[in-house]
């Protein structure tokens, strides 16, 4: 394996409603499970409680990033020596979000709060919107980036200017119904901005949707890369890829795209 390349694998969990603890122990039970040599796995949107759309609750199972949830990642990262990103339910003083996580083995994290809350749910009634993108994560060579779920639909706020960013990572619980729209609109994002792509979605039944997986890896040209992991007792389907960042500034280079791209700003 070169240098360059990033090998990653995504869980597709199913999340206990509100059970962060029960959560984070099917994740420590999968993660045993996973090769080795992986650089970073990626969890689903909202991966240790769900989507909770009574407030009251959410309030109760909020944690801030010094919480518990966070603690038990950064062990999990150290122990097995990969970056785990995803999103949780967060606090910060009284207000919620929908806050996605990059965490490193050094324990280093990033954290990025979701911009476009999903209007059409409660999500917006309940959460507090980010305001700003996510910082550019350097790690093992690679420039990452993160959105989370809803954010997909707004190619401006994704736009990757001046090739900022190599891998765009999406966790996300997108519904079954929708999941022509979620993979056209994740290889889209891989083509436009000439990035890997890592679509985690969630898995089983959350009571009012059904997800069925549909979990996802793109290469820089859009097309298809992850290899289902066959494990007889994982609790959460498995997909893993190894990405090479030499092919993606090969398609850079061939095609360098960034040259006529518009300039803009976002409010």
């Amino acid at each position: 394996m070169s240098a360059t390349t990033l090998k990653v694998a995504t869980l597709s969990l199913s999340p206990i409603k509100a059970s962060p603890d029960e959560n984070l122990s099917t994740l420590g039970r999968a993660i045993e499970l996973l090769d080795d040599d992986i650089d970073l796995l990626v969890l689903p949107e909202l991966f240790s409680t769900g989507w909770v759309n009574d407030k009251e609750i959410a309030e109760q199972v909020a944690q801030p990033c010094g919480g518990s949830t966070m603690t038990t990642l950064a062990r999990l990262a150290e122990r097995h020596r990969m970056a785990i990103a995803g999103s949780f339910l967060s606090r910060t003083g009284y207000k919620l979000y929908n806050r996605a996580f990059f965490i490193e083995p050094s324990g280093d994290r990033t954290f990025y709060d979701k911009r476009h809350l999903f209007t059409m749910g409660s999500e917006g009634e309940i959460l507090t919107a980010g305001e700003d993108t996510c910082p550019i994560i350097r790690y093992r060579g690679w420039n990452i980036s993160m959105i989370v779920c809803y954010d997909l639909r707004f190619p401006v706020w994704c736009r990757n200017r001046n090739n900022a960013y190599d891998l765009l990572i999406v966790p996300a619980n997108w519904p079954t119904e929708r999941a022509y729209a979620w993979q056209h609109l994740l290889i889209a994002r891989a083509i436009e901005n000439q990035c890997c792509v890592i679509g985690a979605n969630r898995s089983g039944s959350d009571g009012r949707d059904n997800y069925d997986n549909n979990t996802f890896i793109y290469d820089a040209l859009g097309r298809s890369v992850g290899t289902p992991l066959a494990r007889r007792s994982a609790p959460a389907p498995i997909l893993t890829a190894s990405l090479d960042l030499e092919d993606v500034r090969k398609i850079r280079q061939k095609m360098p795209v960034v040259a006529s791209a518009d300039g803009f700003t976002l409010l």
